[in-house]
C-alpha cells in the first residue's frame, strides 16, 4: 500500500515537462514564437471576413496583385484570409514548415505594401515579424523530434 502512495506522489511526465519548460529559456522562446505565429495569421485571416481590425483590407492590396487574383479586391482578400488561416494552422501542426510558409507570406506582404506605397512603416514591422518567423523555423528544425539539440552533445 505504501508503494502505491509513493508512486502516486512521483512527478508525472506532464509535471516534469512543465518544469523543464519553466527552466529552459530556449524552449520558452520556441513555445512563445510558435503560439504567436499560429494565432496571429489565423486572427488576421479571420478578420478578412469579419472586418473588425480594419474596415477595408482592400486598401492594402496592390493593383498589380489585384489583377492577378480572380474576382474583385474583396474576393482577393477572402482568398488571402483562407491562406493566412492555413498558414497559422501549419505553424501549429508542423512548425518547421509552417514558419517558413509564414515567413514567405510576410515577404510577399512586404513587397505588396512597398508597391502600394504609403505603408513603409507596416512593411518594416512585417520585416521584423518575418525575422521572428525565420527564428521560429530555425528553432523548430533544431528541436525536431522533440529532442533538445543541446542534449546530443
Amino acid at each position: 500500500m505504501s508503494s502505491a502512495v509513493a508512486n502516486d506522489l512521483q512527478p508525472s511526465a506532464h509535471a516534469t515537462a512543465a518544469g523543464a519548460l519553466r527552466a529552459d529559456p530556449v524552449a520558452q522562446a520556441f513555445l512563445l514564437l510558435r503560439i504567436a505565429f499560429a494565432v496571429a495569421p489565423i486572427v488576421m485571416g479571420l478578420d478578412k471576413f469579419a472586418l473588425v481590425l480594419t474596415d477595408d483590407w482592400t486598401r492594402y492590396l496592390a493593383p498589380v496583385f489585384d489583377g492577378l487574383i480572380p474576382g474583385d479586391a474583396g474576393d482577393a482578400m477572402h482568398i488571402i484570409g483562407v491562406v493566412e488561416i492555413a498558414a497559422g494552422i501549419a505553424v501549429a501542426v508542423v512548425p518547421r514548415f509552417g514558419a517558413l510558409i509564414v515567413a514567405g507570406w510576410l515577404g510577399g506582404i512586404i513587397v505588396n505594401l512597398l508597391i502600394v506605397g504609403g505603408y513603409g512603416d507596416v512593411a518594416f514591422r512585417d520585416f521584423g515579424l518575418m525575422l521572428g518567423a525565420l527564428t521560429l523555423a530555425r528553432l523548430a528544425w533544431a528541436f525536431q523530434d522533440g529532442v533538445d539539440p543541446r542534449s546530443r552533445r
